[in-house]
């Protein structure tokens, strides 16, 4: 399957300098999916870029419904909408049809609305289009094959979106926020229950990518006007196992052993790429800006999951 991003939109008139002081332009921004892990984090960070944000929830706005989209986009007038809506358990995708609905039809739903309201559409991407055999970083015009049910439906949002006029496509890796479930939190939940001893994968490889980072490479993309498909992850390219390690140590629970394991041993429905990691260097020459390691938001985290309150 060829790359969704190939094609006329993403230009190299397109690969601005860093955004200059005062260039930024006030938006009307419509997020969908607002209180999952991603929506949560970006409708602050836009907000607080100057940008007038409408943050919809499932529960307010069913992008599945052509007919609610529709009326939602007309009604608020967005210049841009960032779908942050998505259907991501993995394994479920295999069999669950919402995955196809919600991550592809929909997006189709977004796109229309987008092309007759002249509002720019933002979709939010995932490492799993690729099938894991390149042996360098992936970069935004290597081919896509995805292995999973997941990773086939978000790369038809992909080309969807890319339909209309001035789509931007954000593809992330392994995320990692405070507003949903995720990796940090499946190991530290785990040990909290008493376990002692996790099994985690060695033979997947990638870069932990955390929501509020992310959150500011959209507003930065934004900024300079980025239209095509880009990358954002964290600095830092890591296996399961070895950010499982990094999150242990981080809390002080070195008596908790993690042992190796393979992705065949685990035998998940769904196919993971065994090497998923994305390169970011596109991103960083567009908008001048640099990349954290993922230690740094990992660590900020856990310090806000200690002190909720703070």
């Amino acid at each position: 399957m060829s790359d969704a991003g190939a094609g006329s939109l993403d230009f190299d008139a397109a690969l601005l300098a860093a955004p200059r002081p005062g260039a930024r332009r006030r938006r009307r921004v419509l997020v969908t999916g607002s209180s999952g892990m991603l929506g949560s984090d970006l409708v602050p960070v836009l907000s607080a870029a100057g940008h007038d944000v409408f943050g919809r929830p499932h529960a307010e706005l069913d992008i599945a419904d052509a007919k609610a989209v529709s009326r939602a986009v007309r009604e608020l007038s967005p210049d841009v909408v960032v779908n942050c809506a998505a259907f991501t358990k993995v394994d479920d995708c295999e069999t669950d049809a919402r995955a196809e609905v919600v991550n592809a039809r929909a997006v189709d739903h977004l796109a229309d609305a987008c092309r007759r309201h002249a509002a720019r559409l933002v979709q939010i991407s995932t490492d799993f289009v690729f099938d894991g055999q390149k042996a360098a970083p992936y970069r935004e015009d290597d081919p896509t094959r995805p292995l999973s049910a997941y990773g086939r439906t978000k790369l038809a949002g992909e080309e969807a979106a890319l339909r209309a006029p001035g789509a931007l496509v954000v593809r992330a890796s392994w995320l990692f926020g405070r507003a949903g479930w995720n990796f940090v939190e499946a190991i530290l939940r785990q040990v909290e229950g008493g376990k002692t001893k996790l099994s985690v994968v060695t033979d997947q490889l990638g870069r932990p990518t955390a929501t509020p980072d992310l959150s500011e490479a959209i507003a930065a993309l934004l900024d300079v006007g980025a239209i095509g498909v880009y990358h954002f992850a964290n600095r830092g390219e890591v296996s399961w196992n070895e950010f499982a390690r990094e999150i242990l140590w981080r809390v002080g629970r070195r008596d908790v052993a993690i042992e190796p394991t393979t992705t065949e041993a685990l035998a998940r429905p769904a196919r993971r790429p065994a090497y998923s990691v994305l390169d970011t260097g596109k991103y960083e020459r567009v908008t001048g800006r640099p990349i954290r390691s993922f230690r740094e938001p990992l660590a900020e985290y856990l310090v806000s999951r200690a002190h909720p309150e703070a």
